[in-house]
């Protein structure tokens, strides 16, 4: 029985060898044939180029919220509720969508005393001492009306809010923008292939593969409000959206021949 047990194994070898010869036969020869393929006499042109378009942004994305104070965490966050809901209301109340009002940040951690200062001007070495517990709650808001948003922030800080950061201006739609942006690339692309093709003494025969790197919107710096009071409210904080540019790069291989 062990004989032929062991005639078995041997007489299986030459096959496993001969499947994994086949296996790598076949992955040499979709390697070899996964790139675009010109041909014979032909040259391979690889082109990357830029398409850009503009728009007026439609949408402003900003975190507003309460940052509070107790004795205790359940002191703290009691507080933090109550200032919150006015807030959210506020929030509604200016024309905020609920759907456009998102918790972005809930927590409460503990706020420690400062060590206490030696005669020599060093610190006393000692553990951390709780003195209280700081709650904080915050939303995410898209501000659909571009012309309220000042009027907007005024509301939340008289509200209660202590906490409002932003904007981000954002287009709501930016498919349309892409597509623009797009063509001007694939034009951009091909009037440099025949400006290479002609310096070569050659012309375009044909496209052979398009890849994009994606659509880019360059963000916009924050404009910040950390900690207003309602005294400072006078009137209804300027805003300028400006203008959003979208970015699109293609990368095109063309095939030239004489």
């Amino acid at each position: 029985m062990k004989f032929f047990k062991s005639a078995t194994v041997l007489a299986a070898l030459p096959l496993v060898a001969l499947a994994g010869a086949g296996l790598a036969q076949s992955a040499h020869a979709q390697a070899v044939s996964s790139g675009p393929v010109v041909a014979a006499g032909n040259t391979l042109l690889n082109i990357s180029a830029e398409g850009k378009s503009a728009r007026t942004p439609d949408l402003a994305v900003f975190n507003a919220g309460v940052t509070t104070q107790g004795k205790t965490a359940g002191e703290a966050l009691t507080e933090n509720a109550q200032r919150m809901t006015a807030v959210i209301a506020a929030l509604k109340k200016a024309g905020i969508a609920e759907r456009d009002i998102q918790t972005s940040n809930l927590s409460v951690n503990p706020v420690y005393g400062q060590p206490k200062r030696l005669p020599d001007g060093s610190f006393e070495q000692q553990d951390p001492v709780i003195i209280g517990y700081q709650a904080t709650n915050q939303v995410s808001v898209r501000q659909r009306k571009l012309d309220q948003y000042g009027k907007v922030i005024d509301t939340l800080v008289s509200a209660g809010a202590n906490q409002v950061n932003g904007p981000t201006f954002q287009i709501d739609s930016p498919d349309g923008a892409l597509d623009e942006a797009r063509l001007e690339a694939m034009k951009k692309a091909r009037a440099r292939a025949d400006l290479y093709a002609r310096a070569a003494g050659l012309r375009v025969v044909r496209v052979l593969s398009i890849s994009e790197n994606g659509g880019w919107a360059p963000p916009q710096p924050p404009v910040m409000f950390a900690r207003a009071e309602k005294a400072m409210v006078q009137s209804a904080s300027p805003v300028a959206a400006g203008e959003l540019e979208m970015t699109v790069t293609v990368n095109v291989s063309y095939e030239l021949a004489p």
